[in-house]
């Protein structure tokens, strides 16, 4: 089975090239930049990616775009700051090939404080047959697949989640408004409950629910500021309301 790779940049020059030699073992990788001014596209080129320029507009459109520039009878989709490791590597080569799933979810441990957190792991499905599927979403997108079933793989995918606390900071405002705009446009009527139970509830399932507690001090904080950013996605949507953005 051919394997196809999409990547989607935008200035990750620094880490673009270990991103692209731990998934050396495809038979193409896509880069879908958005115009990057860091030197991303020349160095996707050098690495013998097949490169696409598209201006951004959201996170499924690009990789939707993306999709049609892959030959593989599956593909699997890789962020910049993301490695496939080496038993990752193998386990991934023997389910494409055996065929029990038509996609696959991959785990995702946060690396935060300099420590990756194995208990505060995403499920996120990446990896899929290449028979019609697509995004939604504008953030946090949504990978759908016509039928078949999905399995999860056992190893780990290494997530460079965050480049350093101004990062953090950024990332974490970016997406609290992509996702209030998205309920601002959905006209959600944001009460005590969004801006109190739920950011609760997020620390709760995240600490002890699914035992974040075990990586000690950053898996504390890990689980505090998930629930800042369910707080600030919904403060945000009053701002909206108000026009003060």
């Amino acid at each position: 089975m051919k394997l196809s790779v999409i990547i989607p940049t935008y200035n990750e020059y620094p880490y673009l090239e270990d991103a692209v030699h731990s998934v050396s073992f495809a038979d193409e990788i896509i880069v879908i930049d958005s115009h990057s001014s860091d030197g991303t596209e020349t160095l996707a080129a050098s690495l013998g990616c097949v490169v696409v320029q598209r201006k951004f507009d959201n996170f499924s459109a690009q990789k939707n775009h993306a999709i049609q520039f892959a030959t593989g009878d599956w593909i699997l989709f890789l962020d910049a700051d993301e490695r496939i490791t080496v038993q990752l590597h193998a386990e991934i080569l023997h389910k494409i090939n055996s065929l029990p799933h038509q996609g696959y979810k991959l785990r995702f441990p946060h690396f935060f404080l300099n420590r990756f957190l194995y208990h505060k792991a995403d499920r996120v499905t990446r990896l899929v047959r290449n028979k019609g599927v697509y995004f939604t979403g504008d953030v946090h997108e949504k990978l759908h697949i016509p039928q078949g079933t999905v399995g999860i793989m056992d190893n780990f995918v290494l997530h460079y989640t965050y480049k350093g606390i101004f990062h953090f900071l950024s990332k974490k405002e970016s997406y609290a408004w992509f996702q209030a705009g998205e309920l601002f446009k959905r006209k959600k009527k944001v009460t005590y409950y969004h801006l109190a139970f739920k950011p609760f509830y997020r620390f709760f399932s995240t600490y002890i629910l699914k035992r974040g507690f075990m990586d000690g001090i950053p898996g504390f904080a890990g689980a505090a500021t998930d629930a800042y950013g369910v707080f600030a996605r919904y403060a945000k949507v009053l701002l909206l309301e108000r026009d003060l953005k």
